[in-house]
């Protein structure tokens, strides 16, 4: 056990370390959706936001299908907390001040921008099933506390929902989500995701790693939520060819990497997204979402 259990200052690197990875990648994508995609939007009208979706019996679709399909903006957060004379340079990529976190909402919501659901973009890259017009999703890793007590509210103000994907280790932590909020998170109409037990790097894996990091956080996170589990953040944004099947057999649908490149055989399992930067006014965020998908 001595390989799997972290010793107090190697836990406390992970948890600050938090998702910080430098694959930014800013190139243009330009990908257009099929034909059929198209016309089954145009007959299907718009739809409505954070809607529900039961992705039980949806069927696959192959990957040059979902290749094909224009990218929905994808968007990380971490910590949402003002500067402190410590944080380095590089952390505040990671660290949002208030402020500014409260002023990309607003510039979304201004721009006619409509957050989804995780199972919502999951149908929509399988099914080519319509999505609210100007769709993003908000996603944010490593359970911070300030993500329950500044970024839901502030989301819920224009209407917005949000994925959480989650640290278990972390919970009930000082200044980390305890299961209750995570619960609550989950209640109020948000989704739950998995972001391993310890931040590991899924590309080092090997024996009961997978049992550690991947099967029991997600047990713990149906438990708290009385929901499946099927979707993943690779810490990091890091991954390998080897990690989907693993995934795929535990129950998974999709994982999300950062803003690297696409895999062209498994694209659900390396859905893109975006760091939005601590540095991003409202304007360099609209910006860098146009560019970046």
């Amino acid at each position: 056990m001595k390989h799997y259990i972290l010793t107090m200052t190697a836990a406390a690197l992970f948890l600050s370390a938090g998702c910080q990875s430098k694959s930014q990648n800013n190139k243009k994508e330009e990908v257009k959706d099929t034909a059929a995609a198209a016309v089954a939007q145009a007959s299907a009208g718009p739809a409505a936001p954070n809607k529900a979706v039961d992705i039980s019996k949806i069927k696959v679709a192959d990957a040059k299908t979902i290749l094909a399909r224009k990218q929905v903006p994808v968007l990380c957060y971490h910590q949402i907390r003002d500067w402190r004379p410590k944080d380095s340079k590089a952390a505040k990529d990671y660290i949002i001040p208030i402020d500014v976190f409260k002023r990309h909402m607003k510039m979304l919501a201004d721009s006619g921008y409509h957050t989804i659901l995780l199972d919502q973009l999951y149908d929509y890259l399988n099914n080519g099933t319509p999505l609210p017009s100007k769709p993003i999703l908000l996603t944010f890793d490593d359970t911070d506390l300030d993500q329950y007590t500044i970024a839901e509210p502030t989301m819920r103000k224009y209407g917005f929902k949000g994925a959480f994907f989650v640290m278990t280790v972390s919970l009930g932590r000082p200044n980390y989500m305890s299961k209750a909020q995570v619960k609550d998170l989950s209640d109020k109409g948000n989704d739950i995701g998995s972001h391993t037990w310890d931040h590991h790097n899924v590309k080092k894996y090997q024996g009961k790693d997978w049992e550690i990091q991947i099967d029991k956080p997600t047990k713990t996170l149906q438990e708290i939520t009385g929901k499946n589990i099927h979707h993943f953040a690779y810490p990091f944004g890091l991954w390998n060819p080897e990690a989907i099947p693993e995934l795929k057999k535990r129950g998974f649908k999709s994982a999300f990497i950062l803003s690297t490149k696409r895999d062209e055989k498994d694209p659900l399992f390396t859905i893109r997204r975006i760091i939005a930067s601590g540095y991003w006014t409202p304007k360099t965020l609209s910006n860098s979402i146009k560019n970046s998908f």
